[in-house]
């Protein structure tokens, strides 16, 4: 695929989200204000973070189906301890390790027991909420801190008029951007997503490359889970049997990060939640019911899906089953 058809794929999300923005800004009159644009933003905030993480993942042929599982287990079991009486920078390093260890765990699998990313991160989103339930906390909700003033800032607080989860969605961009753009890890995830065969060929340590992206990843789910506590002040564990895994699939596949591997950077995930960040407000301010907005996100998704399909077409040497595909 051209650069020119990547472009006109992106270039097409962010009409899409520019015309909705418009539509809505001149039929809904609760939509064009500063406090529900901020709203917006910030409510799409935490599926960026994840979206970027997914990106990842994605561009190197994989797929990361935990994430929702790490991230409310990870966040839950900090305020878990916290509750309990653990002071929280600990409970925050414990939670930090329980991520790195459900990716060093998947990655594993993925890279040396090669076993397909799809269905590890399936069976490990399980083994993670699972064992959350019934070993590390008994209550759906768990409460965050309210002795914590930073915690708490996390979430709610705000630099020059800006909410620290935008912020924070800024910064994460910014960094993962640098980092698949000028180093030599992000080469080596492009060279792994667009070639695994040719990318072992010339050296480059696929398994334990495949092993760090979901070590990374889980990170990003933790963090998306703390900055998601601190702004609403709990955690739900519901939220593993929510649409969440399948909004951050859509974010990133509707922006244009291709499942064939090797393609697409921050810039997709970022048009990709605008349009959906769009959509879910103005459906919302209309008062459509959760069910038909599940059911209008999944038919885009799908179309998404065969959009990806046609414009990244996977030949008979790519649609193997491969180290790290999905």
């Amino acid at each position: 695929m051209t650069s020119g058809m990547r472009l006109s794929q992106e270039g097409i999300v962010a009409a899409l989200a520019a015309l909705l923005f418009v539509g809505f800004s001149l039929t809904l009159s609760n939509f064009l204000t500063v406090n529900n644009l901020i709203s917006l933003v910030r409510s799409v905030s935490i599926l960026g973070i994840l979206g970027i993480g997914m990106g990842l993942v994605i561009i190197s042929r994989g797929i990361d189906l935990a994430m929702v599982a790490t991230m409310v287990v990870a966040s839950s079991w900090v305020l878990s301890m916290v509750q309990s009486g653990t002071p929280l920078g600990w409970a925050l390093l414990f939670g930090m390790g329980f991520a790195i260890l459900v990716g060093a765990a998947t990655g594993i699998l993925v890279a040396y027991a090669l076993v397909p990313a799809i269905f590890t991160t399936l069976a490990m989103g399980l083994i993670v909420y699972g064992t959350g339930r019934a070993y590390l906390f008994q209550v759906d909700v768990q409460n965050a801190p309210s002795n914590y003033p930073w915690f708490s800032f996390l979430g709610t607080g705000n630099v020059l008029g800006i909410p620290m989860p935008i912020i924070a969605v800024g910064f994460l961009a910014l960094v993962m951007w640098v980092l698949l753009r000028y180093t030599r890890f992000g080469r080596f995830v492009y060279a792994t997503g667009d070639n695994i065969l040719a990318a072992r060929i010339v050296g480059i340590p696929v398994r334990l490359l495949i092993v760090a992206q979901f070590i990374l990843t889980s990170l990003i789910a933790y963090a998306a889970g703390i900055i998601m506590s601190s702004a609403v002040s709990s955690m739900s564990t519901r939220i593993y049997n929510s649409t969440m895994i399948y909004d951050v699939l859509l974010v990133v596949v509707l922006g244009g990060i291709s499942l064939s591997g090797g393609r697409g950077g921050v810039r997709n995930v970022l048009v990709g939640t605008l349009l959906v960040g769009v959509l879910l407000n103005g459906m919302t301010i209309l008062d459509i019911p959760y069910t038909e907005q599940n059911l209008i996100k999944s038919v885009i998704l799908l179309f998404a899906l065969i959009i990806d399909s046609f414009i990244n077409p996977r030949d008979e040497q790519t649609a193997q089953q491969q180290q790290g595909d999905i």
